[in-house]
């Protein structure tokens, strides 16, 4: 039987659908402090469908868009979360919340209803395609 697209993962079912090994996994979690997944007793780790995504935004950043692992860490840095996730998930299949705190603006100031909503998947969009271009700008340069 198969999986909810919203269940946690297991180390093996989260690298096989990143299309890494697991020991990539663990490395990428100590230098890439944003990759947190739940730990259980006795260390066994979870992934939630959002930590997936970020692997897979990592792993194209490394290996298709030859990025450095500094190069990613400067990328999550100047540009957050949401945008490095439109790397993993260009289509917004996983709904992503930015870390609390993390430069969101407060609630009151977010317009609510469904416009706002395309509005924002549209602007995700267009910070990935900048976040990409200057990418690509930065190798050339």
């Amino acid at each position: 039987m198969a999986k909810s697209p919203n269940a946690f993962r297991t180390i093996s079912e989260a690298a096989d659908e990143v299309g890494t090994p697991q020991h990539v996994l663990r490395f990428w979690e100590t230098k890439f402090p944003f990759i947190t997944p739940l730990k259980r007793a006795g260390g066994r780790r979870f992934y939630r469908p959002q930590d997936v995504v970020l692997l897979k935004a990592v792993k194209r950043l490394l290996h298709e868009d030859g990025l450095t692992i500094k190069g990613v860490q400067r990328l999550h840095r100047e540009q957050g979360l949401k945008r490095l996730a439109v790397y993993g998930d260009p289509d917004g299949a996983v709904p992503f919340e930015p870390e609390a705190g993390a430069g969101a603006p407060p609630a009151a100031a977010v317009p609510q209803g469904s416009s706002s909503i395309r509005l924002r998947q549209i602007l995700a969009e267009l910070e990935g395609a900048r976040a990409r271009l200057e990418a690509v700008l930065s190798r050339t340069a």
